[in-house]
């Protein structure tokens, strides 16, 4: 479903991916994990046409999007959670649902009331500017978002980065179900063992390159690459 090659892109002439490459096939689940600073956030950006790619190739279901604009990468089926959620604080947690809504009258799709059986919460605060919800709250209004453009593939970055740990064992069941569902879907995170019960397959990132790519049960079976590339 998403094949990257030999991908290279960066800010103006900074350099961040030097020829980054991985594959995800439908109903998978894959990571880019790695230290901050080696280019995770560089490649979703790229993927997702905020920034333009210096050179290798980006195909998504069997074609090439590289360098399209983010509307048409959205509209091809990618939705992001971005690092930081970056709701829309002055729209209520409705508008910023229906504000990204496409294709949710096919069987199936993702609706208003899905969402809301996924994120009761975001129910009862259906009204609320999305500034008053809290950084959970947030989260899960930035992931119902995503699940409105109906996406092929989902993409995370840092999904349960500073939240309180009741907000991110329900962000991770709210992946668990997800995957169960056959979401294609690529993970930015530092948490190991919850993604052990997700991911297929782990892609280590290191100044802007795969360097070591596998299971979560080969990592754990070599210590020394999580202690090389990954400080643990």
């Amino acid at each position: 479903m998403l094949s990257i090659a030999a991908l290279e892109s960066g800010y103006g002439a900074s350099r961040v991916l030097f020829g980054l490459s991985l594959e995800a096939t439908a109903a998978q689940v894959i990571s880019l994990i790695g230290r901050n600073g080696m280019g995770k956030t560089t490649t979703v950006m790229t993927v997702m046409g905020m920034v333009k790619p210096q050179g290798g190739t980006i195909r998504f279901d069997g074609r090439d999007i590289t360098g399209l604009a983010p509307n048409a990468i959205a509209r091809r089926g990618i939705g992001l959670v971005p690092e930081g959620r970056r709701v829309f604080a002055s729209l209520s947690v409705e508008e910023n649902l229906v504000a990204t809504a496409r294709g949710g009258a096919r069987p199936g799709g993702w609706t208003l009331r899905r969402v809301f059986e996924l994120f009761p919460r975001l129910e009862e605060r259906r009204r609320q500017l999305a500034r008053t919800l809290s950084g959970g709250e947030q989260q899960m209004l930035a992931i119902g978002r995503a699940l409105m453009i109906n996406p092929r593939l989902l993409i995370l970055d840092e999904a349960t980065e500073g939240l309180a740990p009741l907000i991110r064992a329900e962000i991770w069941t709210c992946l668990r179900e997800l995957k169960a569902a056959g979401q294609t879907i690529l993970v930015i995170d530092k948490n190991l063992v919850e993604m052990a019960g997700i991911v297929d397959r782990h892609h280590i990132v290191e100044k802007g390159s795969v360097v070591w790519a596998g299971t979560p049960a080969e990592l754990a079976a070599e210590p020394a690459i999580a202690q090389r590339y990954l400080g643990i």
